[in-house]
């Protein structure tokens, strides 16, 4: 049976993921909510007003209400902002298992943060919440997501074709990667 404790804080060697406050808009809006390039592979399209990433931020603050749902922003130590989000989905109780989704800012791309990021959400949900299986799927047509999934000690499985359609009414690929709770060390 899954412990829900819904979005705890989690401590890494540069990073505080922790739950969204309000006074997060700015820095969202600022540092990846605004940006096409950061967008081109997520389901929403850039934010064009800060209202709108106040609306976003607003409606993930009241869903912290309830216990089964994880949805952590990642803030960077060194800046003291908060640079991306990391998010559970598609948890299901009966299978052990959920899907992780991610995005983070353009100007901290390359620099292993999502990696450590990745890695401990997947700690956190297999040690913490009791789960046996984390997946997660990027376009094909964005390996570094893949990289991060590596990193972050998932595998390869293989690519769904044509799964979904994107946001200009295009069907694309996705590729699969997976951590079970027998991969942990």
């Amino acid at each position: 049976m899954l412990v829900h404790k819904g979005t705890q804080k989690i401590e890494t060697e540069r990073l505080i993921l922790r739950k969204f406050k309000l006074s997060d808009s700015e820095y969202m809006f600022k540092n990846w909510a605004t940006d096409s390039e950061v967008c081109k592979f997520l389901s929403w399209s850039p934010h064009s007003d800060l209202s709108e990433t106040e609306q976003v931020v607003e409606n993930w603050i009241n869903t912290y209400i309830y216990d089964n749902y994880y949805n952590w922003a990642i803030e960077l130590k060194e800046i003291g902002e908060i640079i991306g989000q990391i998010s559970i989905m598609n948890l299901n109780e009966r299978y052990y298992s959920c899907e992780v989704a991610y995005n983070i800012g353009r100007s901290f791309w390359g620099k292993g943060i999502m990696s450590e990021a990745l890695r401990a959400v997947i700690i956190y949900m297999i040690k913490n919440i009791g789960i046996n299986r984390l997946e997660a799927k990027h376009d094909t047509k964005n390996p570094a997501s893949g990289r991060v999934m590596q990193k972050s000690g998932m595998k390869y499985e293989g690519i769904m074709r044509q799964v979904k359609i994107n946001k200009h009414g295009y069907f694309y690929d996705l590729a699969l990667y997976s951590v079970l709770k027998s991969d942990l060390k």
